[in-house]
């Protein structure tokens, strides 16, 4: 058996298939290292990850190859998950070049599934989501029955079409399917793009860092560590055939972004100088999962509290070399 993971040198994807790993998985990574961010993160992820046996690697551009054509047929019989991580990310990047989410995080998509509901022996097919198919609602917390038909970017409209596709392609072809709708991951080895990797630097740096106004912004922080396990979990999962299933992946307890900044000063002992804007409109002001249906189903629920999340990133950022 083995298992196919795309995004495999991304933040969650990397983390993902260490754990795989160490469970003693045979691991196929996939990714097109591209440049939205430094690709000497990316690729000091995939070192570790090449260092272990079990794992292989193939650079690879989902929306402009037959994936198929890159293995043998006993490759393609050994594989029974797939792991879709693979997607340009980035809520404000979707403003500048929507094309490039519309490439990879549909199309893209699109493919991953025409080679997986080709193959022989595929039990499950987990794909990254995001809460920002949430959008326009106020309803909080955020839960899988609310409807998401009012995106508030291009890149929750991407992550929101790709959800609308896999459920054609249960119906069409009776594969089954689990989508998880991440909410902010953080942590070691994280995302530069990310707010709260972006106000470390800041804050190291000496820098003025920006804070959209509001007096309820916050997120639902979700720590790294945490996410590996909700996945680990749904891995384990046996779904019915006619799983089609969506869930949150959440700490179920929104932080103020004030506050976050606050942990970081603390952590990283240096102030933060703070400049206030206007938010803008593909950023909602509050994020809150719900994360009933996940704990019902696979028994998952995150451990992490915030202020450990925020230590333990503090401590690998220092000793990084992303200051």
């Amino acid at each position: 058996m083995s298992i196919l993971v795309t995004g495999a040198a991304g933040f969650i994807g990397a983390r993902v298939c260490q754990a795989l790993l160490e469970q003693g998985e045979c691991v196929i990574g996939i990714d097109n290292l591209n440049n939205y961010y430094n690709t000497e993160l990316k690729k000091e992820r995939l070192s570790i990850l090449l260092s272990n046996k079990l794992f292989s690697f193939n650079e690879i551009d989902l929306t402009s190859v037959d994936l198929s054509s890159f293995f043998d047929k006993k490759q393609l019989n050994d594989i029974n998950f797939v792991i879709h991580f693979a997607a340009q990310a980035g809520v404000r990047h979707s403003m500048s070049v929507p094309m490039d989410f519309v490439d990879t995080n549909i199309k893209g998509h699109i493919a991953i599934l025409e080679f997986s509901r080709k193959l022989a022996n595929i039990k499950h097919f987990i794909y990254a989501s995001s809460s920002s198919v949430y959008g326009r609602n106020t309803a909080l917390p955020f839960r899988e029955s609310d409807r998401v038909d009012h995106p508030g970017s291009v890149y929750a409209a991407s992550k929101r079409a790709a959800e609308l596709i896999s459920d054609c392609y249960q119906h069409l072809y009776g594969l089954p399917q689990t989508g998880l709708r991440f909410f902010t991951v953080y942590g070691p080895w994280g995302r530069p793009d990310m707010a709260y990797f972006k106000f470390a630097q800041a804050i190291m740096r000496g820098e003025t860092l920006t804070l959209y106004n509001g007096k309820h912004l916050s997120r639902d922080f979700t720590y790294i560590d945490d996410v590996v396990d909700a996945v680990l979990k749904v891995v384990s999962f046996s779904p019915p055939v006619d799983c089609a299933r969506i869930l949150n992946v959440g700490n179920n307890s929104p932080e103020s972004v004030l506050y976050l900044v606050n942990l970081l000063e603390k952590f990283l002992k240096k102030p933060a100088f703070i400049s206030v804007v206007s938010r803008p409109a593909a950023d909602v002001e509050t994020t809150w999962a719900s994360v009933d249906a996940i704990k019902e189903i696979v028994g998952w629920e995150p451990k992490t509290s915030f202020d450990d999340g925020i230590e333990k990133f503090s401590t690998w950022f220092i000793r990084s070399d992303y200051l």
